[in-house]
This record gives structure tokens, sequence and C-alpha cells, in this order.
């Protein structure tokens, strides 16, 4: 970083201030809660943390230091789990992103599977998807489960991104075709049992973390699994 991006000593200062002043409120709402899904005492959690990255990172920054103690972000944190205690049904909510990294690895492959599939030819399925980048994934994933694609993704030119899947807990299986027209739109997080997430950020963050003198990052690996509740 160059000097004239550098925080002032008096930015520094004053992150500090507020880590103290974050500590005090989250003392104080610990003292106060009222159970273990105290909103207040979640807030306060979530305060404390923002002030302490922040803290941290001007520290770094200005004076090349890290802090000697940890408390965990709350990017992601989950709100404290409202849902039933013996949930009749579950919802999995997936997102997988990828990158086509290899165009022409995409349409042979989307090609040889229409051609598999007794579209030889060149007018139609196969020749499209051997051309059309949107029709060899239309051919590749109507082919393949999406487990399949994940585990074989190199093989049809894509390159993994980020990933999550959220486990969801309800009172009972929604009626056959009740959520198709919007299946994300209405996801409660206070419903969340669990969620997994993967990004090469946390690698990356660990890799700076091990040059800070070996300053420990929040995650322990490419995966970050956080529970309902966590964090308060």
């Amino acid at each position: 970083m160059s000097d004239a991006a550098q925080p002032t000593a008096a930015e520094v200062r004053a992150a500090a201030e507020a880590v103290k002043a974050a500590l005090d409120r989250h003392l104080a709402a610990v003292e106060r809660r009222t159970g273990d899904d105290d909103t207040a005492v979640y807030e306060a959690f979530n305060a404390l943390a923002a002030a302490a990255e922040e803290y941290d990172e001007l520290l770094y920054d200005r004076y090349d230091e890290v802090t000697p103690f940890e408390i965990p972000g709350a990017d992601g944190a989950l709100p404290p789990y409202a849902g039933p205690d013996e949930p009749h049904a579950l919802s999995l909510l997936i997102r997988r992103d990828y990158a086509v990294a290899e165009p022409q690895r995409l349409l042979a492959q989307a090609r040889r599977v229409a051609e598999l599939d007794g579209e030889a030819d060149t007018t139609g399925a196969a020749g499209k998807a051997g051309v059309s980048p949107l029709a060899a994934l239309g051919v590749l994933f109507g082919e393949y489960e999406p487990d399949e694609i994940a585990s074989r993704h190199k093989e049809f030119g894509l390159e993994e991104g980020d990933s999550t899947l959220w486990v969801t807990a309800a009172e009972e299986l929604p009626e056959p075709g009740e959520w198709l027209n919007a299946p994300f739109e209405h996801v409660d997080p206070e419903r969340i049992v669990c969620r997994f997430d993967v990004s090469s950020v946390f690698d990356e963050h660990e890799d700076e973390h091990e040059d800070e003198h070996e300053h420990e990052d929040e995650h322990d690996g490419s995966a970050d699994r956080v529970a309902a509740g966590d964090g308060s």
C-alpha cells in the first residue's frame, strides 16, 4: 500500500476506541441477555466483530502490526434460529458459480454428448452444441446431474468459483409446484439450520495471515461452515 493510501494515526486510534466501545456494548448485552437467541447479543456480537476487523486492518496498514486476538467476522454469521425444533421437511438451496475457462472444450464435450444421444446431424442438436455456448450448456446440464458437473467440471472446460449450500427447515413439504416460479425468493434466514460455503478467498486470507507473523485467519480451510445460531 502506498504512503498516500495509508490510514492516519488518528484513524487507527479512532478504530481502537470503537473496539473498546463495542466491547462494552457486547458485555452489557450479554449481562442483560434474556435467552440463548437474544437478538441484542447477536447484534452486539456483529458490531464487535466489525469494529475488531476494521481496527485490525488499519493497524496492519499503518504499522504493519496485527492484533493478538481474533473475533470471527460477521459476514458469514446467521441470525438466531427461529424454525421448528423438529422439522418435518428440509429445503436445500445450492449455488455454484463457474467460469467458462475453455470454450472449445465445452463445445466439443457438448457435441459429443449430443452425438451419443443420436443427434449426429450437423444441423441438429449436435451441430448447435458444437458452435453455441448456450446450446452446449443446455446439453451438458441436461445430461448430467449438478453434482457430476461439479466433480467433472474441468472435463467440460469450466473453472469453479464460489459455492454455497443452505439447509433450511420447514414444518411441512410445500405443495407440488408451489415455489417453482420463484424458488429462491422467500428464503427466511432464521430457518437456516446450517450453511456450507466454499471460496478461494478463504485460502487467500489464510495465506495473508501466515505472512503476518502467523496470525490466524478466521477460517479453518477453503470450506466455511456456519451452523444456526453461531456467533450469539
